[in-house]
């Protein structure tokens, strides 16, 4: 099968909720268990850009991109859970088993998404 770089049609968010008739929060839930498709079915990743919308990717240097974005927020995400909770949590209750392992496991998830977002740095 052969595929083109902006199949399918590079539609942005408002343009696909209008077509498919789905509320923004079905859509993006559709489109995480449409990449989970893409994966099992040897299909290319399914990526957005601001330039083409939603669309199928085989370009290494588009791809390596939106994977370092995409750790980017989330690395920013596991950083406010553990300043924000994680930190506070272990605060209130210092002698806390679980607290410790939770905070140890999202500083390593941290950590390693902070070296897929930021490779050149390392």
């Amino acid at each position: 099968m052969s595929w083109a770089v902006e199949t399918p049609a590079g539609l942005k968010k408002p343009r696909l909720m209008a077509v498919t008739e789905l509320p923004g929060s079905q859509l993006v839930r559709g489109l995480a268990a449409f990449r989970e498709l893409a994966g099992e079915k040897d299909w290319p990743p399914l990526v957005w850009s601001g330039e083409h919308g939603y669309h199928f990717c085989l370009d290494l240097d588009a791809l390596e991109e939106w994977e370092q974005q995409w750790a980017d927020v989330k690395f920013t995400q596991i950083s406010r859970v553990i300043t924000g909770v994680l930190a506070p949590h272990a605060k209130l209750f210092p002698k806390s088993r679980w607290v410790k392992c939770v905070v140890a496991q999202m500083n390593a998830v941290q950590s390693a998404l902070d070296m897929i977002a930021r490779p050149q740095i390392q």
